[in-house]
């Protein structure tokens, strides 16, 4: 028997979907969620299922920027093939996305025990969520916001792709969260700093699906939970994409520095008097 009924993959699908890429931790909202419908959140087909079902939502980006996508990739492969055409910023950018995944790829895969066992604790998630939050709040505050998605270097893309080892090692700061603050700590403007979060998110959470997939299907989550809850999350996470990008444009993350500390401060309250087990 599945530990994830169809109804909850659906749950969590849309939970899935609302927070991947707002700055407040989708694997700390799945926890959460988890922990309250009595899921197992240390089994490791729950843990796969979580990592699986952001594929859905990684699949969102990959349709809404298709253009921007295809635009890039074109440039690296004209690269490949033609010199005169590697001093083209989207050829360059390419190379920068690639070699910005390599450093949590690594730390993924040497802190895998730890990011399974002490490391996915309620009490971590809870302490990363409020402590995520000053961060964000003083990045969006030194940030001078004066850089475009164009003046995006090397340096930023490897600083803002590194970032993202944080929310991997403490699930409740935010992957999101991590590299937006980044990008706003070297100046460039949310929407750029967002936009770069979209795409250095692309490689890192779709190969921890792909890795995970093995244990969601081969201990304890049936295919039918795993594709409700991808699909779901796919559908949420386009609508969640296209608010977001829209909402930085003329708000600062005031909102969700706050709605991070309460959210946090109430995990703590659940966790405190027995509601939910870390």
């Amino acid at each position: 028997m599945s530990v994830i009924s169809v109804g909850q993959a659906a749950v969590l699908g849309v939970v899935e979907g609302v927070t991947e890429f707002l700055p407040v931790s989708s694997t700390g909202h799945l926890k959460i969620v988890e922990g309250l419908m009595k899921i197992p959140v240390d089994d490791d087909s729950v843990v796969g299922f979580s990592a699986v079902i952001q594929v859905g939502a990684i699949a969102a980006v990959l349709v809404y920027f298709f253009k921007d996508i295809v635009r890039i990739v074109s440039a690296w492969g004209r690269g490949l093939r033609n010199r005169e055409e590697r001093y083209h910023h989207d050829y360059k950018f390419a190379w920068w996305v690639i070699y910005a995944t390599i450093p949590i790829v690594l730390v993924g895969l040497a802190a895998k025990p730890l990011i399974d066992g002490p490391l996915g604790s309620l009490w971590v998630v809870a302490a990363s969520l409020i402590v995520g939050s000053g961060v964000m709040w003083a990045a969006d505050q030194m940030g001078r916001h004066k850089r475009g998605e164009d003046d995006v270097t090397f340096k930023d893309a490897m600083l803002v792709g590194s970032s993202q080892i944080l929310a991997l090692l403490f699930p409740g700061f935010s992957r999101s969260g991590a590299t937006m603050s980044t990008g706003l700590i070297l100046d460039l403007d949310r929407v750029a700093a967002t936009r770069l979060s979209f795409f250095l998110g692309i490689p890192a959470l779709t190969g921890a699906g792909i890795y995970e997939l093995k244990d969601a299907l081969g201990a304890g989550v049936g295919a039918a939970p795993l594709a409700v809850g991808t699909i779901v999350s796919f559908v949420v996470a386009y609508a969640s994409i296209a608010w977001l990008l829209k909402f930085v444009a003329k708000h600062s993350f005031n909102a969700f520095v706050i709605y991070r500390i309460v959210i946090g401060l109430l995990l703590f309250g659940l966790l405190g008097t027995g509601v939910l087990d870390s």
